[in-house]
Formats: C-alpha cells, sequence, structure tokens
C-alpha cells in the first residue's frame, strides 16, 4: 500500500507537473508557450514537445524526499494545438498531448503510452488596438492587453479508473474541469511583464473502479485549484528585425483537498513551486515563433506538498496565418 501511495504521489499527478502558461505578447512571439493568438490573427498551429524528469517529491508536510535508489521516471507528452478566430474579440483553441511514461522505480520498469487530457479553450480579448508600444508617450500607453478565458479540461487520457495495472500508465486524471483565466500582458519595448491568474472548479464523478480492480461505488471530487504565474521578459531585435526573447517566470499551483462521498479527503491535496525561464525566437511579420523553456522545481522541503518535484524541457514551434 505504501508503494502504491508513493508511486500515485509521483504519477497520478500526470498532468498538473506542466500546466499550461498563458504569457502572450499581443505582438506575438510572446514570453512563453501560449495557445494565444496576436491580435488581428485569424488562425495558429502550435506543436511541442514536453521531456519531464521526476526526481523525488514532497509530502504531506512539505518535506523533500528522494526516490527509492536506481529510480529514473519520465514522462513525454507531444502537443498538438490549433487556435482560430470567431470575432475580432473573440478566439478559441484546443490542445491535445500524447504522452510516454518511461519509468523505473523499486525494480519495476514500465513502458506506456496513450492519449493525454484534452483542454478547449475560449477567450475574450478586453481591447481592440495593440497594445505593444515602444515609448510611453501618454497614461493610455500604460494600459495593458486583458485576456479573459475559460477553459475547460477533457478527460480523454488514461486514469487510476481505466483498466490499468498500476499508477506508471496513468496520462490523464479521469476528470472534468472548468478554469477561469485572467492574463494581463504589457509590452513596452524591449520589456515585457504579464501577470496570469487560473482558478479551475472539477465536477464530480462516480467512481467503481481503481487500478482495474472492481470497488464499491463512491462519488468522488478533486480540490478546487488556483494558479499563478508572473513572468517578465526582455526582447533583443536581430537584424530583419527578427527577435529574441528572456523570460524568467516564477508559478505558483495549488489543489484544494478533495471530497469522497462528500467527505474531505486531506491526502488529495497539492501545492507546487517552480521556476521556469524561456528563450523565443520570432520572424519580423511574428508568423514563425520557436521557443525552449525550461521549469524548474527546487529539491528542498518547503516548495511544495503532495507533488513530485520535476525538471520540464519544452521545445516547441508555432505559426500564425493572417
Amino acid at each position: 500500500m505504501k508503494y502504491r501511495r508513493t508511486v500515485a504521489l509521483l504519477l497520478g499527478a500526470t498532468c498538473l507537473s506542466a500546466p499550461t502558461v498563458w504569457a502572450a505578447s499581443c505582438c506575438g512571439g510572446g514570453s512563453a508557450t501560449s495557445m494565444i493568438m496576436p491580435k488581428f490573427a485569424k488562425a495558429m498551429i502550435d506543436v511541442s514537445l514536453d521531456a519531464e524528469n521526476y526526481n523525488g517529491y514532497w509530502d504531506a508536510d512539505g518535506n523533500y524526499r528522494e526516490d527509492p535508489p536506481g529510480s529514473d521516471l519520465n514522462q513525454y507528452r507531444l502537443n498538438l494545438g490549433y487556435a482560430y478566430r470567431l470575432a475580432s474579440r473573440w478566439q478559441t483553441s484546443v490542445v491535445l498531448p500524447y504522452v510516454w511514461n518511461s519509468n523505473q522505480y523499486a525494480g519495476l520498469s514500465s513502458n506506456t503510452q496513450g492519449l493525454g487530457d484534452m483542454k478547449l479553450n475560449l477567450v475574450y480579448e478586453a481591447f481592440d488596438g495593440i497594445k505593444c508600444v515602444w515609448k510611453v508617450r501618454k497614461p493610455e500607453d500604460l494600459i495593458p492587453a486583458v485576456y479573459y478565458g475559460l477553459s475547460l479540461t477533457v478527460p480523454t487520457g488514461i486514469s487510476p479508473y481505466d483498466d490499468v495495472d498500476n499508477s506508471f500508465d496513468i496520462t490523464g486524471r479521469g476528470f472534468y474541469r472548468l478554469d477561469a483565466n485572467v492574463l494581463l500582458d504589457k509590452t513596452i519595448y524591449p520589456w515585457n511583464v504579464s501577470l496570469l491568474f487560473a482558478y479551475g472548479k472539477y465536477l464530480e464523478r462516480s467512481v467503481n473502479r481503481e487500478y482495474g480492480n472492481y470497488v464499491e461505488p463512491y462519488s468522488k471530487q478533486l480540490g478546487d485549484r488556483v494558479q499563478a504565474t508572473a513572468t517578465f521578459g526582455y526582447t533583443y531585435f536581430l537584424e530583419e528585425m527578427d527577435t529574441l526573447t528572456f523570460s524568467l517566470a516564477y508559478s505558483y499551483l495549488q489543489e484544494d483537498a478533495g471530497t469522497i462521498d462528500g467527505r474531505t479527503d486531506p491526502s488529495s491535496m497539492m501545492e507546487k513551486n517552480s521556476i521556469a525561464t524561456t528563450v523565443a525566437y520570432s520572424t519580423m511579420d511574428r508568423d514563425w515563433v520557436v521557443k525552449g523553456t525550461w521549469s524548474h522545481s527546487e529539491p528542498d522541503s518547503g516548495w511544495g506538498k503532495n507533488f513530485p518535484v520535476t525538471d520540464i524541457i519544452t521545445m516547441g514551434v508555432s505559426y500564425v496565418f493572417r
């Protein structure tokens, strides 16, 4: 039981360990991976690959615990995204990941793959003109681009409640979740600052199977989810007006304790602090963007609770249709 609990802690949070970062410049390119299109774009395709390495975990008290000797836990995700403009201020997008798990843990070796949880997004742009400026000439030049969004996570991945042998098979969480998002983004060249706030609510579901074994049916709901991310970036202009954008981000993620048949389940509470750095190359017209991100969790006590400690390297490319 202790072994299964430890593995579930490490891999059961698969869809929490790499949350989508909503940080984009209104002029395109942006300071981090995003499925928000630049203003006036008609559509956008985004393809990225995540390589996530697990390096221990934080227990329920926030203490860092190492994995057993010889452990090597990894997850790889190919993320396919498409965004489309519905109207002058409205855009929608879909992101579908394909997941590979490659793990060695306490003598158990496992390699599995399958779809991850899909995400559907709807975004409203609370502005009409481009908010990027070269110089502040009047107070209005300080007004940021503001995006309001709704995201629906659809459990298309493999969860603990499907026909799986153990936690190493998991590629999704098995729950629908609705998120409300607010993004504030301001560029005064060459500097960029963005703030993201997101609040998520899971839908309750019935459970009658855990790791392939049928159990007495019960109702389960995961706890409310809060995310806050602050990003600070600098853009360097190359010849022909191509750009390189360097950014540093801090992210806080928390999921409250869920419930089982209406009773609180304290063991399901999660918390994670992480930092990330991104380099993004954009062509002059901002149609092509190539980016790389390294997201890091510190293997030290106090940086999280009930959550795996991970390093994530992401490489991606996006193309905008005007």
